[in-house]
């Protein structure tokens, strides 16, 4: 009989504007000072957690296994297996998937699961031309091989490449890609500032009302003490962001689009019986996930949600008229929007706006590609007690023209 994975803890670094407070830290490390910050309060020994997963996506090649390095770089025990997931913005999420079945089909009793980003220090390369010719002068036998590679190089090979934003696939960026869809979905300019300023007014309220600090794991870095996010920002209003130029040529700015964020976010799963073991009372249940692709990359690129959603709730045979909480990636305003239009033009309902990332999102918040997904389950269980609800919807895009939505059940 398959266990059912519990959702026992879930915490997260505050999440900080890339080039601030975290810089010093590489990705490995922060994620490092998250996991032991997680299993103490929960009062799990490391050596009894069978398995770690940690998503990233913008990998930094020393530490390619950012899981591994997080781990032992923390001083955890080395006997615990650790690996590393890429899904775009849907990694953290994946590697809960996948450590969740893991807890189901009796592999291991308990596991940790969540992502990493520090847009502070991303791999930054030489262009592919100068790339290319240094591994033929590496691989030459004399030196008139060598000499003859770099004959080869000109001006154009000597650029420094930095990560690309845009997707393979289409060609273009996500702010791009949100432009398309919202013109055919007809969102406008003034619904998506005013969804933007929204997401920062929860936000602030959340913070004010002490919700936000159960999920948040200080970090001190040089003497400096982070305690909060610094996304949040009071006086961001409709009639604030109207004044901001467009950044793609459309309807997004600055303002209504989540930023390049540093920060880690993970979840605690386990069994029932590990749960009582440790006096641990679990959050909720993971009940359903649904994985997708769109089928237009160019026009639905971040669609996903839209597809996910009415597929996990047929599948778990529930309406949204039963879901408590819901919690939305916000890459943008308008992808928020455009996946609201998509569900009503399919005929399906639309997220309740008043359960709908009610603590503020990523465009307030933050998003730290690889760490984003664990926060909103964090996020949504910790709604559910808070709020006495049942059921939890959690869904997310994620480049690539990708989608998942997870439904959980308080327990």
């Amino acid at each position: 009989m398959p266990e059912t994975p519990l959702l026992l803890d879930g915490a997260r670094t505050p999440f900080l504007a890339a080039a601030g407070a975290y810089s010093p830290l590489q990705a490995h490390e922060l994620a490092g000072r998250l996991l032991v910050g997680l299993l103490e309060r929960s009062g799990v020994d490391p050596g009894d957690v069978g398995a770690v997963a940690l998503g990233t996506v913008v990998h930094e090649t020393d530490t390619s296994n950012v899981a591994r390095s997080a781990w032992l770089g923390a001083g955890l025990p080395a006997h615990v297996p650790a690996w590393t997931t890429s899904m775009a913005g849907l990694s953290a999420t994946l590697a809960a998937v996948g450590v969740a079945d893991a807890v189901a089909l009796g592999r291991i009793e308990l596991g940790v699961a969540g992502g990493v980003e520090t847009f502070s220090d991303v791999p930054i390369r030489l262009g592919r031309g100068l790339r290319r010719t240094v591994m033929k002068v590496r691989q030459a036998r004399d030196g008139r091989a060598r000499l003859r590679a770099l004959a080869e190089l000109r001006p154009r090979d000597l650029r420094i490449e930095f990560p690309r934003s845009a997707d393979d696939a289409t060609g273009l960026s996500m702010g791009e890609a949100t432009e398309r869809t919202a013109k055919l979905l007809g969102v406008d300019r003034t619904a998506s500032d005013a969804y933007a300023a929204r997401s920062h007014a929860r936000a602030i309220a959340a913070r004010a009302a002490g919700l936000v600090d159960p999920e948040l794991v200080p970090v001190e870095v040089d003497g400096v003490h982070v305690t909060a996010d610094d996304g949040p920002r009071a006086d961001t209003t409709p009639q604030v962001l109207s004044l901001l130029a467009p950044a793609f040529g459309g309807i997004i700015t600055a303002g209504s689009a989540s930023g390049f964020t540093d920060g880690a976010a993970a979840v605690l799963l386990g069994t029932a019986a590990a749960a009582e073991r440790l006096g641990i009372e679990p959050l909720a249940a993971l009940r359903e996930v649904v994985h997708v692709g769109v089928d237009d990359p160019y026009d639905e690129h971040l669609l996903g949600p839209a597809l996910a959603v009415p597929r996990l709730l047929g599948r778990a045979g529930l309406t949204m008229d039963d879901v408590d909480v819901v919690e939305l990636h916000e890459a943008f305003a308008a992808q928020v929007l455009s996946v609201q239009a998509r569900l009503a033009a399919d005929g399906h309902a639309p997220l309740d706006e008043e359960r709908l990332n009610t603590r503020g999102g990523s465009i307030a918040l933050g998003n730290p590609f690889g760490a984003t997904g664990a926060r909103l389950l964090t996020t949504a269980a910790r709604r559910l007690h808070d709020e006495g609800g049942r059921f939890a919807v959690v869904a997310s895009c994620a480049g690539g023209g990708l989608g998942t939505a997870l439904l959980l059940e308080r327990v």
